[in-house]
């Protein structure tokens, strides 16, 4: 006699008691995640603090640190949630910010490499927000102090401290030198 798994919604997923451990939903499969290592937090606290001020200042639309989750796929459900990430204001709700998971991807995605992430799945990440609709998707080293800049249909570029990250026309404007990621 075989059970069959009912697949897990984003809904439900939202109404999940909070137990310490970070979750993504995907395909419909629950997946625990462990807190973030000091350094992971620090360097994304940077990144999305630099891009945070550089977005408000420019009333560009919103940045959201890690946790927030972006509903990608629906039947079974996919909720992910990058290290940090940018929304621009015009794909922001008449109605306010979504209180629940935000219906689609954010313009850009920003995953800081965690010492146990393989590059499979760092693959699979920026495949699944490309896929998914994100405009980009910075991957950022802290191991080899470096930031991954991945969009659709075009070959990824590694750029190294002595580099400057450009927000091109996905964050217009925006630009900081990779080594204050890293500062």
């Amino acid at each position: 006699m075989s059970t069959t798994i009912q697949p897990m919604t984003a809904e439900e997923l939202l109404m999940m008691p909070k137990d310490g451990f970070r979750y993504e939903l995907v395909k419909g499969e629950l997946k625990k995640m462990s807190p973030a290592g000091f350094e992971h937090g620090v360097v994304g606290m940077t990144l999305g603090m630099l891009l945070a001020y550089y977005v408000k200042a420019n009333n560009l639309g919103v940045v959201c640190l890690a946790e927030t989750g972006f509903k990608i796929a629906s039947d079974p459900d996919t909720v992910l949630a990058p290290d940090a990430s940018f929304v621009r204001r015009e794909r922001i709700p008449q109605s306010g910010l979504p209180k629940a998971f935000y219906p689609g991807a954010p313009d850009l995605a920003v995953e800081v490499v965690s010492p146990g992430d393989t590059k499979k799945e760092v693959a699979g990440k920026v495949e699944d927000w490309l896929t998914a609709g994100a405009s980009a998707v910075w991957i950022v080293n802290p191991k080899r102090r470096t930031v991954t800049v991945h969009r659709p249909q075009a070959e990824a570029i590694t750029l190294g401290e002595n580099d400057e990250l450009d927000g091109q026309d996905v964050v217009p404007g925006f630009r900081c030198n990779v080594s204050e990621i890293f500062a």
